[in-house]
């Protein structure tokens, strides 16, 4: 299963906050058995947003989008999912009425805060989703996710984006394996090595340098026994330590 993540917000592409939300996803999605073929940051922009996920949607098994959703003036990625569709947007009862108990919710946690601020807001403009979609709703925070087809849409909040991804954690998987071995060899002394285990064995092989005493290899494959084999084989031919 191939699956895209696309992360949306100004704030990512400026570095005021970590893009924590792709790091998490790829992990879970790679300890599924998936393989996370585009990871996108992009800003705002709701034709951009609508022309990858358009692109996307036909190009991959499964995309997933976080950031972007609620009812503030730069959260425009609902629009731009229904844009890529060709949907209208509607509000779903059961969301609305999910969106009312929350903040209900919050006003009677917050009095000081309600009586402080204005915390009016537009329902709708927080629960609507594209017009047939699968809502979820969101047990963490106000705004809503949905699927769309193989589009699935999350809040950007990082406790949201784990939430909802719990709720349709089961339908991503895939038959990719790995296996990681460490090392205390110098990236440039394992060249022949790890060309010959490419050589050797169906796996991709990634080398990731560290500042650290120990420099780490994961190797990929579709297959138990030969991502094992290629392990092994390779265990023969550097200097490997345990974690």
């Amino acid at each position: 299963m191939e699956v895209a993540i696309l992360t949306v917000g100004d704030e990512v592409l400026a570095g005021d906050i970590e893009n924590t939300n792709a790091t998490w996803l790829a992990e879970r999605l790679t300890d599924a058995g998936a393989t996370v073929v585009r990871i996108l940051t992009v800003p705002d922009d709701r034709a951009l947003i609508a022309e990858t996920v358009d692109d996307w949607s036909t190009a991959f098994d499964a995309v997933i989008v976080t950031g972007g959703l609620g009812g503030t003036h730069d959260d425009v990625t609902v629009d731009a999912i229904a844009d890529a569709f060709g949907r209208d947007l509607v509000v779903h009862p059961a969301v609305r009425e999910d969106v009312i108990e929350t903040v209900a919710a919050y006003r009677d946690e917050n009095p000081d805060l309600v009586d402080a601020h204005d915390l009016d807001i537009d329902v709708d403009a927080w629960a609507a989703l594209p017009e047939g979609s699968r809502p979820l709703v969101n047990p963490e925070g106000l705004c809503p996710g949905c699927v769309l087809e193989n589009v699935y849409a999350f809040p950007g909040v990082p406790a949201e984006v784990r939430a909802l991804f719990e709720l349709v954690a089961g339908e991503f998987g895939g038959d990719a394996v790995s296996a990681t071995l460490l090392t205390p060899q110098p990236e440039g002394s394992m060249v022949e090595a790890l060309a010959g285990v490419r050589e050797q064995f169906d796996v991709t092989v990634g080398s990731y340098p560290s500042t650290g005493e120990r420099n780490r290899l994961k190797l990929t494959g579709t297959d138990h026994e030969t991502v094992a084999a290629a392990a092994a084989w390779l265990r023969e031919r550097i200097d490997v330590v345990d974690e």
